[in-house]
């Protein structure tokens, strides 16, 4: 696999983050194994596509919750959330605070951003 390839799943990824990218999709678009597609994409990211997904997601969930005024659970519903619930859940693991606090405090943080080191 090249890093074309990989590169092209990354895109893919970032395309698709509003609709819950599954590692299926992303393999059956690139044409190679899930289990090959896991391990390249850890390899050259250096996370699995799993947590790539979900820093992600959350990264821009918290950009969304600075930059604009709407509802968390609008945020949350957005970037694939199943419930506001589950996005406060994800989000004070990541960021150490609700997205209410976070939205109020507007702390510095370090955004995960797209990968591009390949």
């Amino acid at each position: 696999m090249s890093l074309s390839t990989v590169e092209k799943m990354v895109k893919w990824v970032e395309d698709n983050l509003g609709d819950n990218p599954t590692l299926g999709k992303m393999a059956s678009y690139v044409g190679y194994s899930e289990y090959y597609c896991s391990s390249k994409f850890h390899e050259v990211t250096g996370v699995t596509f799993k947590e790539y997904v979900s820093k992600r997601k959350l990264s821009l969930a918290a950009k969304s919750l600075l930059e604009t005024d709407d509802r968390i659970i609008d945020v949350a519903l957005n970037f694939g959330f199943s419930s506001n619930e589950a996005f406060s859940r994800a989000f004070c693991k990541e960021y150490g605070c609700s997205p209410k606090k976070f939205r109020v405090n507007r702390p510095e943080v370090d955004y995960y951003e797209r990968c591009v080191n390949f």
